[in-house]
């Protein structure tokens, strides 16, 4: 970013369409100070709500520790997880089949200032690509698409893109959470935690074969979910786990200092 203004800046505009910041997770910005790498230093983020903004996006505002002069400029990394982001598509597969998803976004990185310079790259899983946006500046590259870079955008510039691509991870969503929490007179503590998981990606269609399943695994459910890993406290002892059937009977448990 670059001040090109006269007075001193001190905070910095983000925007990000509403149908994405329903689904925002995460929002975290900082610099590297010094030279090279340097270490680097947390900005503030907040929700604002600025006046004579268009009402389909909403607005974050990074403060910056010092002020930007007039005529100075500042490298901002901006990190941005959104979750329910990717959708199915088709929304039902067979068992065999592999799982396909859609995801939308703009070519153009949505900005409130004039953008001198920028450039998009998708990093996808691998596996086939069924179809992406074509657009100027525009190719897929192996396992990446790359758009720009493109020069001199006004403000609020936006250029739809949509990939459909092969997304055979599983799409675990933990739907409730209970954790039970007992402390015993004599200072040990049992922690028990109940999950409702359930798998947000494409439904299965058709029957379910165990055998396909268990002995043919290309054929038997690419993108289902296979196991669970929890990571527990290194003095964590007496561990037990079982599911709404009985005891799982297929588990691994190991440590070392640290875990």
């Amino acid at each position: 970013v670059e001040n090109a203004g006269r007075n001193v800046v001190s905070e910095i505009l983000l925007a990000i369409p509403n149908m994405q910041a329903k689904n925002l997770a995460n929002l975290k910005a900082f610099y590297n100070e010094g030279k090279g790498k340097g270490s680097a230093i947390n900005l503030p983020v907040s929700e604002v709500y600025p006046e004579g903004m268009p009402h389909e996006l909403t607005f974050h505002t990074l403060s910056l520790t010092e002020g930007l002069e007039k005529g100075k400029s500042l490298s901002v990394n901006v990190l941005t997880i959104f979750t329910h982001s990717l959708q199915p598509f088709p929304e039902e597969i067979s068992q065999a089949d592999a799982q396909l998803v859609v995801y939308q976004d703009s070519a153009y990185f949505l900005s409130p200032y004039v953008v001198k310079s920028q450039s998009l790259n998708v990093l996808l899983p691998g596996g086939r690509v069924e179809s992406y946006t074509k657009h100027p500046n525009g190719k897929l590259v192996d396992s990446e698409i790359k758009y720009g870079p493109y020069e001199k955008l006004p403000p609020f510039s936006y250029s739809a893109i949509v990939i459909h691509f092969e997304n055979n991870n599983p799409f675990v969503v933990a739907q409730e959470l209970v954790r039970e929490i007992e402390i015993s007179h004599w200072g040990s503590i049992q922690v028990t935690e109940h999950y409702n998981l359930a798998h947000k990606g494409a439904t299965n269609k058709g029957g379910f074969s165990r055998l396909d399943y268990q002995s043919r695994s290309y054929m038997g459910g690419r993108s289902s979910l296979r196991q669970l890993i929890a990571r527990l406290p290194p003095r964590a002892h007496s561990i037990y786990y079982r599911d709404d059937i009985g005891n799982i009977s297929t588990s691994h448990l190991w440590g070392d200092s640290r875990k």
